[in-house]
Order: C-alpha cells, then structure tokens, then sequence
C-alpha cells in the first residue's frame, strides 16, 4: 500500500506531500525529516527501508520524490509508480525548485490523486491525468453560453433605455433652451439646469470630468453596473472615492486593456483628440502563401469642449496598397473625395461632444504575399525519436514598429520540455497548456529578423498552427489626419492623436 508522496528537501523539508491513507501531520513530517538520515551515500539505491515502511525515491536536482509505502508493497509497481509521479511534477512546474513546487502545490495534489487511490494505484498515464485535471465541463459551457447570451441582452436593453433618455432630454430641450441638433450621431449639447437635473437623477450618472463642462451622453456604461449585485459595490467604492476627493472620470466603450490609462487623467489629450485604430486578421500556410489577410481600420473622433464642435479633418492617405474607404452616412463625401476632408454635410451642424464619433474607415483584403506585414517561416525536422524546429521571422514593413510580439509554436504533450539551442529574445514555456512563447519586446528596422532553435519528441504536424500577437503605434495602412481647422474662419485647431495597430487573428496553419 501506498501511504504518501512527497516532494521535500535534500534536508528532508516536506514542500508538497499527500497522504493516501489516515496519518497527522507529525507523522509525515518526522518520515521526511528521518529519510536524509537514513540514505547510504556509498550505494546508489533507489530505496531505503526502516522497520515499518519502505522510502522510494528520484532525486530532482535540489529535491526529492519521495514515495512512502508499506514493506510488504510491490517494489516494482511502486518503481513505475514512481516514474509517472516525476514526469507529472515538470508537467506543472516550469523549474523543479522549492519556490515553484510551493506556487503550483495544489496542481500537483490534484494530479497525485489521479494516480493513487486509496493507496492503490489507478491505471492512467499520462495525457488522462492532462485530462481529468483540467476537469472539462459540458455544463460549464452551457453556463457560460446562457450568461452571454442574457449580457447580450441586457446590452440591447441599455441601448434602448439610453435611446429613451435622449428623447427625453430633447422633450425637456425643446421646451426649456433650445439646443443645436447632430444628425445621426445623436445630442449632446448643454442642456438648462432643470434639464441637466432631471437626466441625471434618471442615469444616476457619476461625477464629470471637469474638462468636459457638458453632460455626457446617456451610455451603457453605467447603467450596466446596476444589473447585478457586483454593480453596486462599484458604485460604492466610486463614492468612497469621490467622498476622499477624487476626480472620477466615467468612460463610455473602452477596452479592458484601456482601463488604467483611464483612470490617470489624459495629459496630452486635446479638446479635440482622435483615435486611429486597425486590427488584422491573417491566415498563412505553413510552405508559404498568403490564404487571407483582412485589415480593418478606424479614425474616432472626440471633441470635450463645444466650441471645437464644427470642425473640418484633413486627412493625408499615402496608401498605395488599394484600401477601401468608407466615411459616416453624415460626412460630405464628395468634400473627402476632393479635398481629403472630412466634415458634415450640413457646416451649420455640430459634431457630438463627449462621445467618440467614427467618421472614416477603410477595409483592406488580399492574398498578395508581400503585403504581409510580419513573415513567419517555422521549419521542423525529424531527427530520430525527435524534432529539431527552426523557426524565423522577417518584418516585410519596414515603416512598422511591433511591440510586445509573441510567436506561440504548439508542443507535443506529454514529452517535457523543449531544448532551447539558439534564440534571439526570450522564451516562456507553458507547460499546462503545451505552448512555447516566445518572446520579442520590439521589431522594427534595426531588429527586422531574428531565429529560434529547438528540439524535442514529436512529428512536424505537432508544432501547427503558429500564432502571432503584437500592438503597434504605428499604422499599416498610412492613413492619417495632419490639419485639423474650424469651419468658419478656416483657422487651425490644436488636436492630439492615439494610433494602435493589433492582431485580431494571426495563424501559421
């Protein structure tokens, strides 16, 4: 029988140990102390036994497998046993050190009573210890699918009710101050005392920012938080705030990603400030060949002070790849198409303050190959029981700079980890999830190539897809606003610009 497996010290200190059959703690730890004691440095055994138990052991480096079992326990059972136990601990821990052993405890608890039962081992290996552990739920899925599905529509819901607030706001303007209307991209002007009360004891809105003296528009963003419970322990911890004097900001739309840049006012962000976004979505093949790439584009605009509202972009675009551009069904069109500006169809109208407008995007699709932004050339080649993977990328863009690139390569499971040979940048093995990332801070000019080698068991197959993640400050397409100025007068309006670039989806199949 079985009594515990452990992983401890060379001086015999109990890191994880997990008791298969009744014992106090007292026990199990003066087992492990007693067991340094008892080894016999001029025998190279992989047991030791005392009057009432047997110790059978692995050494890792600094540590100890230890298995603890009855003397009358089948020593060659307990052996294999053994085996799997070792190959389990590198499954979890990316280093077999005290400190990571400690952090991942409870995994290796969970995968230790996969194997052992009671005291009795179960007949697993491997890959359906990988499974059960990960404890893959059908209902859980469910759960997850009838969760989204009630945010969706409670989503839809927000909107309507915004739509409500709007039309109350202009009932309430139209009889108290009249105020000037935006088209289609909805109201938002000052509004009399009255007004400004009664839309906001409605939204329950928190406090503005002081650089925007107008009433936001009625979003989704707070009326959501009343949903569920969560919802109001945040508006409580925002009056806590304010009760302490700080200036809380409310954002409308913006990705989790953003959430701290929010919290900090905006220092360099103008009356007039604009965002200019693209996200890519490519598939290659793994012996070359563009299959898809789509590029999306966006400019956002976002005007806090109403004396900017009647405004005119100008916009440079150097793209000679082919874009498709699309302005707002409110924008002049055909003033874009002749002078590259874009401004509302009616110059007496407003754009909305304190909400991000879209007012121009293109769509770029091809199968040409050198428009490719990033190349990645992953070659792998049997070698015997394993595989040596070399895998290379070159930045085609030079204009580009990529930032915080990941190039994730799938690994076989269950064969440890990779031998890294050479490599420019870092990597990080995941051995959870089978993935090794690695690693790049920056790729621009200077840094546009660079190559990984490793090797471990497996068949080429098993290192696909390939997958890229990177943010960039830098446009693809070079579409961007160089002037902006005021509709009467013509005269130059300061303004500040945000551009990201990122990846949707980027795979090496």
């Amino acid at each position: 029988v079985l009594l515990a497996a452990a992983v401890c010290t060379k001086a015999g200190k109990a890191i994880v140990s997990r008791q298969f059959v009744e014992m106090t703690r007292t026990r199990i730890e003066g087992l492990l102390a007693a067991f340094p004691k008892l080894m016999n440095t001029g025998k190279q055994h992989t047991f030791v036994e005392t009057e009432s138990v047997r110790y059978v052991y692995q050494p890792m480096e600094k540590l100890y497998m230890v298995l603890i079992t009855t003397k009358n326990s089948n020593i060659l059972e307990d052996l294999e046993t053994l085996r799997l136990f070792s190959r389990v601990i590198p499954e979890y821990c990316r280093a077999l050190e005290e400190n990571e052993i400690s952090e991942h405890c409870f995994d290796l608890i969970f995968a230790f009573d996969e194997i052992v039962a009671l005291g009795y081992r179960e007949n697993v290996n491997l890959a359906q210890i990988r499974t059960f552990t990960e404890m893959d739920s059908h209902e859980e899925k469910v759960f997850r699918a009838v969760r989204e599905t009630q945010e969706r529509e409670a989503k839809a819901e927000m909107r309507r009710k915004a739509k409500e607030l709007q039309q109350a706001r202009r009932d309430a303007e139209r009889h108290g101050k009249k105020a000037p209307g935006f088209g289609g991209f909805g109201s938002s002007a000052v509004s009399g005392g009255t007004t400004t009360a009664m839309i906001t004891e409605t939204i329950i809105e928190t406090e503005k920012p002081k650089v925007a003296p107008a009433p936001a528009r009625p979003s989704g963003s707070s009326k959501a938080l009343k949903l569920g419970a969560k919802g109001k322990e945040v508006d409580n911890f925002v009056d806590k705030l304010k009760s302490e004097g700080e200036n809380i900001m409310t954002s409308v739309g913006k990705r989790s990603a953003e959430a701290a840049k929010v919290l900090a006012p905006p220092i360099n962000m103008e009356s007039v400030h604009m965002k200019i976004e693209e996200k890519i979505s490519l598939t290659c093949g793994r012996d070359g060949g563009l299959q898809n790439m789509e590029l999306h584009g966006m400019i956002m605009l976002h005007i806090s002070d109403e004396k900017f509202a009647r405004i005119r972009l100008h916009v440079e675009n150097e793209d000679k790849r082919g874009v498709q551009l699309q302005t707002h069904p409110n924008v002049d069109k055909k003033l874009f198409t002749t002078e590259s500006q874009i401004g509302l169809k009616n110059p007496e109208k407003s754009f909305p303050i304190n909400s991000d407008v879209g007012v121009l995007k293109w769509r770029l699709q091809t199968t040409e190959e050198s428009f490719i932004p990033l190349t990645i050339n992953c070659w792998p080649s049997e070698s015997g029981n394993s595989c040596d993977v070399n895998i290379e990328y070159e930045l085609q863009e030079e204009s580009l700079e990529l930032n915080d690139v990941i190039i994730t390569i799938p690994l076989p499971s269950g064969v440890g980890a990779p031998v890294i040979g050479e490599i420019d940048g870092e990597y990080r093995h995941d051995s959870r999830r089978n993935l090794l990332e690695w690693c790049l801070p920056v790729i621009d000019a200077k840094n546009k190539s660079g190559s990984l080698e490793f090797s471990i068991a497996g068949q080429p197959n098993d290192f696909f897809p390939v997958q890229v993640s990177f943010i960039s400050k830098k446009n693809y397409c070079n579409i961007q606003v160089t002037k902006v100025t005021q509709v009467d007068g013509n005269s130059p309006v300061r303004f500040s610009t945000e551009t990201t670039f990122l990846v949707d989806k980027y795979e090496i199949l």
